[in-house]
């Protein structure tokens, strides 16, 4: 899936790689690869309790990070992954490239 603004000045936010094929045997799901958090639960992966404000990132979440390094792998990912764009910017969303 591509979702990128049209114009302006934002840059797409990409992922380089098919997570699907590349996906960790202990994270697949069908049609798709599940996260940690989602796939195990737990305070650890989904940061909550004590991992709350300080969650270190796991093996899973570095895994994801270095495929699509442009995304959020885990709720405290650092803000290199965040992207905005001024109101009324338009994007092009394809579904199946």
């Amino acid at each position: 899936m591509n979702f990128e603004p049209v114009g302006g000045a934002c840059r797409a936010a990409r992922c380089a790689t098919d997570i699907t094929k590349e996906c960790l045997k202990e994270l697949q799901v069908p049609g798709g690869c599940a996260s940690a958090c989602g796939k195990f639960g737990g305070d650890t992966y989904c940061c909550r309790g004590q991992f709350e404000h300080n969650c270190p990132p796991t093996n899973y979440s570095r895994f994801f990070k270095g495929k699509c390094p442009d995304a959020y792998s885990y709720a405290k990912d650092d803000q290199t992954s965040t992207f905005t764009c001024p109101a009324g910017t338009n994007y092009q969303i394809v579904l199946c490239p």
